[in-house]
């Protein structure tokens, strides 16, 4: 029996993923995570972009 949900929110986003998802541009996603207004995380060489991080963006809390 399956009882996981039907729509599971992603942990992180690619930085490919982040751009569409949050309609910036790729050159200002990197600029707001050498700010500090957005956390990146490296595992091995792709750039994973916390989906609550983005959102704290979005929201303006970041």
């Amino acid at each position: 029996m399956n009882t996981a949900p039907a729509h599971l929110e992603p942990l992180a986003y690619s930085i490919a993923d982040a751009v569409r998802v949050s309609s910036i541009g790729r050159t200002r996603l990197y600029a707001l995570i050498n700010e500090g207004r957005l956390e990146a995380r490296k595992i091995g060489k792709r750039t994973l972009i916390p989906a609550a991080s983005l959102r704290r963006l979005i929201e303006g809390d970041a």
